[in-house]
């Protein structure tokens, strides 16, 4: 694929919720090996716009499509396995495992025997090695063994985005990362996203209020 042609596209995408049109007849092309922010005041539709696109909500009408293949309404679960991941405003993590075990699951969820939960995971060559792999690259490598509920907020950030990172996916659904953290944390996920984004391989699609980030590191 090229960065000439979209990743993922909407046709006259619109929801409903009773009389109110929280996205109504959005069509949008995003080229795959951007960084595409998506800005507007509360309430605009924006974390609509992107449960639309991560399988989270059906739309009342309009399609998506990833790659040229229709997707709408498709289980999110059926998307991570397409290439699609996507973060929370809230942060989504599990506060009772550690760092490396938060880490490990996403990766799991990837391998062909993924529902064997009573086989033994050290045997998962590929996960474990994935597993550290994802670790380092957010920078969470000397806190692998700490639960997850004992990191800082920007650490539980950075959290998952590794989880998001772990199953590999070419596409990045971020919804406002920098949420809750302090402003001094924020340089460093930014940083992190762009490497990301950068590496060559990420579509990233941002959800940010921080206008200075978007403007800092949006293609558009």
């Amino acid at each position: 694929m090229t960065v000439q042609e979209p990743i993922i596209e909407t046709k006259n995408l619109t929801k409903f919720f009773g009389a109110m049109a929280a996205v109504n007849d959005v069509s949008i092309k995003i080229q795959a090996g951007t960084l595409h922010a998506i800005i507007g005041p509360n309430g605009a539709g924006k974390t609509t716009f992107f449960n639309l696109l991560s399988g989270n909500l059906k739309p009342t009408s309009g399609k998506v499509f990833y790659k040229g293949t229709d997707l709408t309404g498709k289980p999110i679960h059926r998307m991570i396995h397409m290439g699609i991941g996507r973060s929370f405003q809230i942060t989504n993590i599990f506060p009772n495992l550690t760092v490396h075990e938060n880490i490990r699951l996403a990766s799991q969820a990837m391998e062909e025997k993924n529902f064997h939960i009573l086989g033994d995971t050290t045997k998962m060559v590929r996960c474990q090695q994935r597993t550290a792999e994802v670790v380092e690259k957010v920078g969470l490598t000397s806190q692998s063994l700490v639960l997850a509920r004992a990191l800082s907020h920007g650490d539980q950030r950075k959290l998952e985005l590794g989880m998001i990172l772990a199953p590999d996916p070419e596409l990045l659904l971020l919804d406002e990362p920098t949420a809750g953290m302090a402003t001094d944390q924020v340089p460093e996920l930014i940083t992190l996203i762009q490497e990301v984004q950068q590496s060559g391989t990420k579509t990233v699609i941002l959800v940010e209020h921080n206008m200075n980030v978007v403007m800092s590191v949006s293609d558009r």
